[in-house]
């Protein structure tokens, strides 16, 4: 059966009206008994839509979501020596987040712009992968363990605008995630994919991810495109994706941040012991 395609002006409109009841937007701090927070942003090199390069401005959004897990994308300078852009001291020391260590970059804080930022367990395993295409691409698939012993993966993924491109990487992912151990895992980045039809590279996910919730996140002044993606490889592992739609985050970046809570405790007993 063919999926029926989204109706952009219809988006704008439903965005249009969104707008009118965003307000002040106050961030209520995440109840960890619900389970763990993950997140994914893209902080677009810390300039703002003003215009400003404010990379504590991008530091202090990280601190209001709360996340136990979070992805950022474009948090490296794209050329030359890649420096972080990231005071990580500051990061460790109000968030306390943690970068997955990554090798091979001595000034950046990822690979190819895409870090990992973690707040307790162990990281077990960092693969880091060039992403195909005509763009400097990347992901980095980690894997930590929690205090109770549980297993989670995560990859962190920055696709192309390319949609040949887009359609190589995630074939690629999926290559790599085949050949590896199975565990609960978590793909979550800028897909830059907001379709839904024939040509999305959406569908080559779908086969091992469903295909992910729509949540507009960009732009952030005006969310109308879902290019920010939160999916998992598990029915149940993650519960709703939603934006974090703050004063602060629709300045900050063009992007506005998605989070959803993950479930590790949620999987059926026979999940949580092939993922042990």
């Amino acid at each position: 059966m063919r999926q029926k395609r989204p109706n952009l002006p219809s988006s704008i409109l439903a965005s249009i009206r969104a707008r009118r009841n965003r307000g002040a937007g106050v961030h209520e701090p995440h109840d960890r008994s619900r389970g763990m927070l993950i997140a994914s942003y893209n902080v677009h090199k810390c300039v703002g839509i003003d215009g400003k390069f404010d990379p504590a401005r991008t530091s202090h959004v990280i601190r209001e979501i709360g996340a136990d897990v979070i992805a950022l994308q474009e948090a490296d300078t794209r050329f030359g020596e890649r420096r972080g852009l990231l005071d990580l001291a500051w990061m460790e020391r109000e968030t306390g987040l943690f970068p997955v260590p990554v090798n091979g970059v001595a000034k950046a804080h990822g690979w190819h712009g895409n870090v990992v930022f973690f707040r307790e367990g162990l990281v077990r395993d960092v693969h880091q992968v060039k992403l195909p295409g005509l763009e400097p691409r990347g992901a980095l698939i980690t894997e930590l363990e929690l205090r109770d012993g549980s297993m989670f993966r995560i990859i962190a993924a920055h696709l192309g605008l390319l949609n040949r491109s887009r359609h190589q990487q995630t074939r690629m992912i999926l290559d790599i995630l085949s050949s590896r151990e199975e565990h609960p895992t978590v793909l979550m980045g800028d897909l830059n994919e907001w379709r839904l039809g024939d040509r999305s590279s959406l569908n080559t996910l779908a086969a091992v991810f469903g295909l992910p919730a729509a949540v507009p996140s960009f732009p952030s002044r005006l969310p109308v495109l879902a290019l920010d993606r939160i999916m998992a490889n598990r029915p149940g592992l993650i519960d709703t994706v939603e934006t974090h739609d703050t004063p602060l985050a629709r300045l900050a970046s063009d992007h506005l941040p998605i989070k959803a809570v993950l479930r590790l405790g949620a999987l059926p007993a026979a999940e949580g012991a092939k993922a042990g």
